[in-house]
């Protein structure tokens, strides 16, 4: 996949939850709340696995049932196709 810039702004407008993170120069991010860590994790491993197909990797914080994720494409300095594409996997691994 190409790593087409595309910004913030435009990807949170094709998805939902997300937003303009705040003390980034062009990254989106979310909170995804399970209801325990067993529901976190396994959210986490389907990422993992999906993130390392398409060779881009989330910046993310887990504490028990919750997981915080940030997404940019730190060589193109901003936010991509490839964030877009793992934020929407994300939603439906949710």
């Amino acid at each position: 996949m190409s790593r087409s810039k595309i910004g913030a702004a435009a990807a949170i407008a094709q998805l939902d939850g997300w937003a303009v993170a705040p003390d980034h120069k062009d990254a989106i991010a979310k909170t995804f709340k399970f209801d325990d860590f067993n529901q976190a994790f396994g959210f986490m491993t389907r990422v993992a696995l999906m993130a390392d197909k398409l060779d881009h990797h989330p910046e993310w914080f887990n504490v028990y049932n919750r997981v915080e994720v940030l997404l940019t494409t730190h060589d193109a300095d901003g936010v991509t196709d490839l964030d877009l594409t793992l934020a929407k996997f994300m939603d439906s691994a949710a």
